[in-house]
Order: structure tokens, then C-alpha cells, then sequence
């Protein structure tokens, strides 16, 4: 009888791992790739076909520019930390409209490591309760469709990407933005600096470092299963 009662929430408990983990795998591919932004953004910028800026950024200028925004958003630095910082022509580095949707950025990117955090806490006190119910065998289960789940999810961005970026891009924006605090104009800093072949490569590499991690967690749970 205690098996039969422990049997409900136990499934439940069971297809939470699974629809939480790839979030949280996300999330910290999101993580990983920011804080090494500064690395990967140098090869970016010299792959071939990536479309030079019309306005003279130089391949120097773009690592150089690019480093300033990523800082700021590694740090807890305010709006005024751009005030230092101008073009050859002595205006701003970011136009007014620009320094807003950084802030939006940074605002966004705050709210989601709060999100991670609690994510991974719930996730690992969810497995913790499914182990405790049904033992470690079901739990690592649990965690092994959650990373099956996750590459599925990633094929389908990957599909997604090469099909219909823009929409994607655009989806992606509408959900997170407000209005159109998005859009720029070709001249700005912003575009001249990560045109839209830069996200559609940002999309193309979270997904790749989210495989790779969910190809390790579930590895790792897969041994574990067969270990004693």
C-alpha cells in the first residue's frame, strides 16, 4: 500500500526532473558562455563571412568595443560606467536608446541568475525527495530523460536556427523587451558591433554547449547507474 501511495507523487516528482533539468542546463550554458565572452568573441569576429561593419570598425575596434559592454554586464556597474568612453569622433559609445536596452539587458540577465539558482536548489532537493521515495536508481533515471530531453530541445533549436532565425530572433526579443527598445539603426554601436549573423552564432553555440553538458550529466548519471 505504501508503494501505491508513494507511486503518484513519485511520477510526478519524476517528469519535474525531467522538464526542469533542461532549463537549468540552459541557463548555465547562457552562464558559461557570458563569462567567457571575451574568448569566444575573438573568434567570432574572425569567422569567415562575418559581415564587416560599413561604418570602419576594424576587427581590433570590434574586440576592444565589444570587451566594455561585456564587462559591464559581468559587474555590478551602473549606465555611468560608459561615460568614459568615446568613439574617434568623441561622441558616446552608446546613444541613449542603447544605454537603455543595456540596462534592460543586464536587468534580465539579474533576474535569471535568480531564477538559476532557485532552479538548481528546487531541482536538487526534487531529486533528493525521488531518491529518498524510490530510491537512487529512479532518480538517476529521472536525470538521464531530463538530459535525453534537453538534446531533443536543442535539435529543434538547431532546426529552428538554420530554417527561421528572424523569427526566432524576433520571438525571442518580443518575450524578453519591451516594445521596440531593440531595434536600432545600422549606425549604431550596438548593430555595428553584433549584427544579426552574431546572435544567430550566440544561438548556434549555447546550443552546442548545452548538449555537451547534458551529454555529460547524463553520462555521469548513466555510470552511476551501473556502478554499485
Amino acid at each position: 500500500m505504501n508503494s501505491v501511495r508513494q507511486s503518484i507523487p513519485s511520477r510526478v516528482i519524476y517528469r519535474l526532473i525531467q522538464v526542469m533539468l533542461p532549463f537549468i542546463i540552459i541557463l548555465t550554458s547562457v552562464r558559461l558562455v557570458l563569462y567567457t565572452a571575451n574568448v569566444w568573441v575573438k573568434i567570432e569576429y574572425r569567422l569567415p563571412g562575418f559581415p564587416a561593419d560599413l561604418y570602419g570598425f576594424s576587427l581590433d575596434d570590434r574586440i576592444y568595443w565589444s570587451s566594455i559592454d561585456i564587462d559591464y554586464l559581468l559587474t555590478d556597474a551602473e549606465n555611468n560606467y560608459f561615460d568614459e568612453f568615446t568613439l574617434d569622433d568623441d561622441s558616446p559609445m552608446h546613444n541613449d536608446r542603447e544605454l537603455r536596452h543595456m540596462q534592460d539587458v543586464k536587468g534580465l540577465l539579474e533576474t535569471v541568475w535568480k531564477v538559476w539558482g532557485s532552479g538548481i536548489f528546487f531541482l536538487l532537493a526534487l531529486a533528493a525527495v525521488l531518491w529518498w521515495l524510490d530510491g537512487r536508481a529512479v532518480a538517476l533515471r529521472a536525470v538521464i530523460a531530463g538530459s535525453k530531453l534537453t538534446i531533443l530541445l536543442m535539435i529543434f533549436l538547431v532546426i529552428f536556427l538554420l530554417a527561421a532565425f528572424g523569427i526566432l530572433f524576433v520571438g525571442f526579443h518580443r518575450i524578453f523587451f519591451e516594445g521596440s527598445t531593440w531595434l536600432f539603426p545600422l549606425s549604431d554601436t550596438f548593430i555595428r558591433l553584433y549584427p544579426e549573423r552574431f546572435w544567430r552564432d550566440i544561438f548556434a553555440l549555447l546550443a552546442g554547449v548545452t548538449v555537451l553538458l547534458s551529454g555529460l550529466i547524463g553520462g555521469v548519471a548513466r555510470w552511476s547507474l551501473r556502478a554499485k
